[in-house]
This record gives structure tokens, C-alpha cells and sequence, in this order.
């Protein structure tokens, strides 16, 4: 009895999983999206691609090739995204002479081999789908959309995989030339004669596709290989809008998950559409978001507010209340700071004019640009790259000025030391006289005070125009690329004109007042640029 049991037992668990295999064998797609992935770079990037297809209402096998570049963290997201991930090797590139960005491009051939589907459409990790493609699985046993001429790009591909095919690719990638250096240019010495294939036409009927000989190459339209580059030239689509299936970011280095690319290429905002609608397939993983970044961008935050505030207490709090300070400040603005009092030219200062050195508007300019240039750049090494672009765009803003405050500021208290040092040996420089209580040009006189009222002037209008720069193309509706840049330029050079009459002003008086106040302690203040 006992026996008979057991037997029976082992009886349904071998149908149980012969069911089961059928089952999954039935369910299996015959027909997949294949897309090649080399590190986490590109993530984010297969993550959105994967969202606009399944957005489309397609149900087919969503294929993700990885390299051993691909963290385990990144293997999880993907298979938690609905991706089915196949690790592979990378195939060598054969070309000594290649962009270096190029080394295992090669690596995409594997999609031929991929036998286990009748047909696969390829698409690079830098594509959106924003229309149904399914239409595609119709095509020949090699589709793709000509660029550049008559030079097939490989970013979008139609494939019938064949190992035949596969390994006669095998045996010529080191005699075929590549014009690019790459797979793209391998394919176009592949495929001989692929610019004069027939247009694939989608809306044949079924019975004249299944009466038709299947086709070697098939040329696909623009409207499957969309490509951002021909946008930025004519600012529009060469095609109807309505009817696009497939955006090709190809900018190299403007991808659309790099936060400052949305605000110069339109049409990455349908890209940034379907980021924020990415679900949290992992943890902290919602919108596109990377936990390690997260914790990263709230430490850029705040850091340069706890250095200002730090140099706030040491300047400021330490010799006074802040309820005082902040009195005084009113009353400075209430009281007539910014008042001046019309005197002859002849009784301008009873003081002893101070001989600025002739030199220091020079250096002070170009101290200026250098505090300029790195704060510009650093902000750009240590931001993540794939924020949201109003996240970047604020810490872009946050560091840029207070490291730009925190180096001029630092040089102008350089400078000012500089002239209470120099008050004492004032006969050796060979210069312009000045006095601090002088505006030149203007004839009158200024009332002191503990904080220079010009400084705060300069630098809010230093800061009106760095803000003011970038936003010239949203303020007059500009989206082209090129108009953009140019109003930019415009704006930059505007700003580099305020910048270096402030840079030069401000040292001047900085100087002056070293000198003026050598016999007196130097009182703490708010202002870095005082």
C-alpha cells in the first residue's frame, strides 16, 4: 500500500511538471525587444526603454544582454523591471584605431545568434518608444534606417537570428573595414547594397506578406530611428510628430539622463516623461531615482549652506547679536547709507590719497575668471549625473556660488590685507591715487560703514546674471540648440563684462580700505566680498 502510494505520488509530480514546462514552452515569446548593456551608465537608460515598450501595450520577451560590467544591484533592478537578463561575453573590437568609448561594441553581433526567437528587435539604450512597434516583427531578416548618407545605423535593427549568419560575421570581423571603428561600420561592410533596399511598408496586407518571398534587407523609415541630431538642425522632426515610434538620443555626450541635457534638447523632456513614471521595482528606486545618489545629493545640499552659515557665525554672530545686526542692517537702509552728499570736486577727501598699484585690476580680473572657472567645474565633477534636471540645475547654482563667493571673497581679504601692508611703504607703488570715500566720476562723497553696501551690489548682480544667462531660452521660447547656445554666449559675455568692472572695483576698494584702516583692528562682517 504503502509502495502504491509513493509511486502515485512520484505519477504527479513528473505530470505536474511536465505541465509545467508546457505551460512555460506556450507562454515563451517566440518574438522579442534585445538591448545590450556594458556597465550601470546606461541603466537608467534601459530602465525607461523598457517602460515605454511595455507602455505600448506589448507583451512580447524584453531582453537585456549584460557584460560582466554590470553590477549584481543593476541585474536585480532589471530582472524587477520585467527585463529577462542574459549575461555574455564581450566580444574584442578588432580595430586598433577606434574611439575608445568603442571597445566592446562588437559585442552587439551576439544579437544575430540569438536563435531561440524567430525574430528580435534591437534597440540601443539611448532609444525611446513612444508608439507601437510591434509592426516591426513583420520586416525582413535584416531591417534598419539609413543615416549619414547612405550609412546604416545600427541602433534600431530588425533581426532574424541565424547561427549561420552569426558565425560567418565571425570570420570577417577582422578583414571587413569599419569606417566608424565599430559594429555600425562592420554591418555597413556586411551588408553590401543595404541602401538600395526596398522601404519596408508596415501596412501591406497580411496576405501579400505571407504570399511574399522574405526579404534579405529592408530599409526602415525615420519614423523608427528618430535621431535628436537632425532635430537640433531644423529644430523639428523631418517627419510628423504624430507618427514618430522610435526617438534616438545620438548626441554623445548630451544623453538624456544627463540633468543638464534637458534644458538644451526639447525633445529629451518625452524622455524625462516617462523616467518619472518609472515604479519602484526596488527600493528608493521610483522616478528613476538611485539610493546611493539620493544620499549623495541631500549631502551636496546642505554642505554649502553649513559653510555659509559656519562663515556667517565666524564673520558676523561673533562680535554682535544677530537681532542687532540685523537692526543695523535696517537702519543702514533706513538711516541713508546709500545717500550721498554733493561736495565740490576740490574738498573730495582731506585724507592723503592712497597709491594703488597699477597692476591689481589686472590680477583681480583674472583671480575673478579662475574662481569663475573653478567653481563652475567642480560642481560638474561631484553632481550625479542622472538627477532630475531641477535637482541639478539647484546645486549647480548652490556650489557654483558659494564657491565663487568663498574665492574672490578670500582674495579680496588677500588684497585687503595687502593694503594695510602696503600703508606703510604706499611711496613704492607707481599709481592712481584713490580714497574709499571717493566713487569716481561721480563727485560726491560716501558715508562708512562696517560692510560695504557695493559689494552686496555686485554680487547680486553677479548672481542676477549667472541665473539670467541660462534662462535667456526659456524666457523668449527659443528650443533650437543653436539659438540657445548663442543666446547663452550672449548672456555670457554680458556677465563677463559685469565681472570684470566688479572684479577691478571691488579690489580697488578692498586695497583702499586695508590701507585706511592699518592703525585699526578689522571688524568682522556678513559680506565675504567686503
Amino acid at each position: 500500500m504503502k509502495i502504491t502510494v509513493l509511486r502515485l505520488g512520484v505519477l504527479l509530480f513528473l505530470i505536474f511538471m511536465l505541465c509545467d514546462c508546457f505551460i512555460g514552452a506556450s507562454c515563451k515569446s517566440e518574438e522579442a525587444y534585445v538591448t545590450l548593456l556594458y556597465g550601470d551608465e546606461f541603466l537608467l537608460g534601459v530602465r525607461v526603454l523598457g517602460k515605454s515598450i511595455r507602455d505600448t501595450g506589448s507583451t512580447k520577451d524584453m531582453v537585456v544582454l549584460v557584460s560582466d560590467g554590470v553590477s549584481q544591484y543593476a541585474k536585480e533592478l532589471l530582472l524587477a523591471d520585467g527585463w529577462i537578463v542574459e549575461k555574455i561575453s564581450l566580444l574584442a573590437n578588432p580595430n586598433q584605431v577606434r574611439p575608445k568609448r568603442f571597445w566592446g561594441v562588437y559585442t552587439k553581433l551576439k544579437v544575430f545568434n540569438m536563435t531561440s526567437y524567430k525574430k528580435v528587435v534591437y534597440l540601443d539604450a539611448d532609444t525611446i518608444v513612444v508608439k507601437s512597434i510591434e509592426d516591426l516583427f513583420k520586416c525582413g531578416k535584416f531591417c534598419a534606417n539609413l543615416k549619414h548618407s547612405e550609412r546604416l545605423n545600427s541602433g534600431v535593427m530588425v533581426i532574424e537570428p541565424s547561427e549561420k549568419v552569426f558565425n560567418d560575421m565571425m570570420s570577417k570581423v577582422t578583414t571587413l573595414p569599419s569606417y566608424t571603428g565599430g559594429d555600425q561600420g562592420f554591418l555597413n561592410s556586411y551588408y553590401v547594397g543595404f541602401a538600395n533596399a526596398h522601404v519596408y511598408e508596415p501596412n501591406l496586407p497580411s496576405d501579400v506578406l505571407n504570399s511574399r518571398k522574405v526579404p534579405e534587407m529592408e530599409r526602415l523609415s525615420t519614423l523608427y530611428n528618430a535621431d535628436v541630431g537632425l532635430y537640433m538642425l531644423a529644430n523639428k522632426w523631418m517627419v510628423d510628430e504624430k507618427e514618430l515610434r522610435v526617438i534616438h538620443y545620438t548626441l554623445g555626450p548630451l544623453k538624456p539622463w544627463d540633468w543638464w541635457t534637458s534644458w538644451l534638447l526639447k525633445p529629451v523632456d518625452v524622455w524625462q516623461n516617462v523616467r518619472v513614471q518609472l515604479q519602484e521595482s526596488l527600493p528608493g528606486t521610483g522616478g528613476g531615482k538611485n539610493s546611493s545618489d539620493e544620499l549623495l545629493v541631500k549631502f551636496l545640499y546642505l554642505l554649502p549652506l553649513l559653510v555659509i552659515a559656519f562663515c556667517y557665525y565666524r564673520s558676523f554672530l561673533q562680535s554682535q547679536s544677530l537681532w542687532h545686526h540685523i537692526r543695523q542692517l535696517y537702519y543702514k537702509v533706513r538711516g541713508g547709507v546709500l545717500a550721498y552728499a554733493s561736495v565740490p570736486p576740490a574738498a573730495i577727501s582731506s585724507n592723503q590719497p592712497v597709491k594703488v598699484p597699477a597692476f591689481l585690476g589686472a590680477i583681480s580680473v583674472c583671480c575673478c575668471f579662475a574662481a569663475a572657472l573653478v567653481s563652475l567645474g567642480l560642481p560638474l565633477l561631484i553632481i550625479p549625473r542622472q538627477v532630475m534636471p531641477w535637482t541639478g540645475l539647484l546645486l549647480m547654482y548652490e556650489w557654483t556660488f558659494t564657491l565663487f563667493f568663498l574665492l574672490f571673497g578670500s582674495y579680496l581679504h588677500l588684497v585687503y590685507q595687502w593694503g594695510r601692508v602696503a600703508a606703510n611703504q604706499s611711496g613704492q607703488f607707481l599709481a592712481h591715487p584713490v580714497s574709499l570715500d571717493y566713487e569716481p566720476g561721480k563727485g560726491h562723497q560716501r558715508q562708512q560703514s562696517c560692510c560695504d553696501i557695493a559689494a552686496w551690489y555686485y554680487g547680486l548682480g553677479m548672481a542676477f546674471l549667472a541665473i539670467a544667462a541660462p534662462a535667456l531660452p526659456g524666457i523668449f521660447g527659443v528650443t533650437s540648440l543653436f539659438l540657445r547656445l548663442g543666446l547663452m554666449v550672449v548672456g555670457g559675455l554680458i556677465l563677463a563684462s559685469f565681472m570684470t568692472y566688479a572684479s577691478e572695483h571691488l579690489s580697488i576698494r578692498s586695497f583702499v580700505r586695508g590701507y585706511e584702516e592699518r592703525n585699526t583692528p578689522k571688524n568682522r562682517s556678513v559680506c565675504l566680498l567686503c
